[in-house]
């Protein structure tokens, strides 16, 4: 069963993500955007650096092209905002890119951008998901090869990264960055986002220093390529041992950033995000809304009161922010997991900009990462934050949403204020702290967040509902 979560169909290589399967969902895009008999509206593929992804992206370029849709296929791998960069640059109809971004090295997946580049919107996906029983069963794949594609000219070979460069170039100050003399320690996770710094800053005063820069889609070290500080002791050794002044890590698909501070110390999601959205605020001396997904930071609703600017709220997951930010022209958006996206770009997550624009946020302020965090808290106060993912049985999914939905009216000796139930269940608790309980959209984990005034509150929060949940 092909089934769309958060972003997009992820699944098993060899089990379930399999050539032919690519080539029903790929069917099954190109028969949405030709619904209206649109002529000739172009697709922009990539994709990442799991294994055989370029040969899934093949697979799928065949289609499009067997469908009579011009195809702008990578010629090597790409973070994700790139294929978003390059939909919008050629005015496409679509994007496709071959990744599962932060999943375990087993998985693989096929996201869909729209002609914004934007996360494919749930009835875009869905319509896509409902169309391939029907494909399957009629067995309706039209496919091109793929040299015979290029001899037509249907299928084009195009390397987006100089326009995705200039366009960079024009959101932040690269010169700031170059000549600052910063000392950039740089982990792109054996992923899409390696050479990218080194290309854009790595010149004049500001070296950059890569690890794990070489394709590897085991992704040795780590469980999975998710910039969280179980996947960064590495980076967080590298950059006090050669006296970096900050850690950069992308994930898989570099559309999320992670930060280590001078000191080796992993900078939480929440931190990054809150800190983005003051550089932009304060530094740039820019207002616009805010977007967060119900995972994220309230120092960011703190921000927004101090700088008089709205702050919406959603689900997890770009696909939803992503048309908040078109529709109220929202200055920056950003979800839990290190995603943020912002204005004058494309509305979708980019993690190579994120780092861009923290290292212009150091040069500006004339601060370290560490000192940065220090003057945050000088505004908002200490916020501090913590996760813990619990595998279960599948079986056990329905006992658990009942202890959720039966949750006493006093967690961790606090008393709760307020539920909201946007996307899984948020307890507001008394004193500031809040913890939120959700299903992951695209692996079997129960995922419990809280953000508290210490870290040791937090923690005691999230296991006070683990105990709860009995989980």
């Amino acid at each position: 069963m092909i089934r769309f979560g958060t972003d997009g169909w992820r699944a098993i290589i060899a089990d379930d993500f399999t050539v032919q399967n690519v080539r029903y969902c790929a069917q099954s895009l190109a028969e949405h955007i030709l619904r209206d008999g649109q002529a000739d509206p172009g697709v922009v593929i990539g994709y990442d650096t799991r294994f055989a992804s370029e040969r899934f992206a093949a697979a799928a370029t065949e289609v499009m092209a067997g469908n009579g849709i011009h195809t702008y296929f990578c010629v090597r791998t790409v973070p994700t905002q790139v294929v978003s960069f390059g939909v919008r640059h050629y005015g496409a109809a679509a994007g496709i890119v071959i990744t599962a971004s932060h999943n375990p090295p087993e998985w693989n997946g096929f996201k869909i951008k729209d002609t914004h580049g934007a996360s494919a919107p749930i009835e875009i996906e869905s319509e896509v998901e409902k169309r391939i029983p029907e494909i399957i069963e009629q067995n309706r794949v039209k496919a091109l090869s793929f040299e015979e594609g290029l001899n037509k000219g249907i299928i084009e070979s195009v390397d987006i990264f100089p326009q995705y460069e200039k366009q960079l170039g024009s959101l932040v100050d690269f010169q700031s960055i170059r000549s600052a003399g910063f000392k950039v320690a740089v982990d792109p996770m054996f992923g899409a986002g390696a050479g990218y710094f080194q290309s854009m800053i790595g010149m004049g005063n500001t070296t950059v220093l890569e690890i794990n820069g070489e394709r590897n889609p085991c992704f040795p070290g780590m469980k999975q390529p998710e910039p969280i500080a179980s996947n960064l002791a590495a980076l967080s050794s590298f950059v006090p041992a050669n006296g970096a002044s900050v850690g950069l890590a992308t994930d898989g698909d570099a559309d999320r950033i992670g930060v280590i501070d001078e000191k080796g110390r992993p900078l939480t999601p929440l931190q990054i995000f809150a800190l983005l959205a003051l550089y932009l605020l304060e530094v740039r001396g820019q207002r616009g809304a805010i977007v967060r997904t119900v995972t994220t930071t309230s120092m960011v609703n703190k921000l927004a009161d101090l700088y008089g600017v709205p702050i919406f709220e959603t689900k997890v997951g770009f696909k939803h922010v992503a048309p908040i930010m078109l529709a109220e022209d929202a200055l920056i958006g950003g979800e839990e997991s290190s995603g943020f996206g912002y204005r004058g770009h494309i509305p979708e997550r980019d993690g190579i900009l994120s780092g861009l624009f923290f290292l212009d946020l150091m040069a500006k302020m004339n601060k370290k990462p560490s000192e940065l965090i220090e003057y945050l808290y000088s505004l908002v106060g200490p916020h501090h934050y913590h996760r813990a993912d619990v595998e279960f049985p599948p079986e056990e999914r329905g006992s658990i949403l009942q202890r959720v939905s039966d949750m006493p009216d006093r967690i961790a000796g606090s008393t709760v204020e307020e539920i909201k139930t946007i996307d899984g269940y948020h307890f507001t608790l008394s004193g500031g702290s809040w913890l939120l309980i959700r299903f992951s959209g695209t692996e079997p984990l129960l995922r419990i967040y809280s953000e508290a005034e210490s870290l040791e509150r937090a923690q005691e929060v999230v296991v006070a509902g683990k105990k709860i949940l009995k989980v």
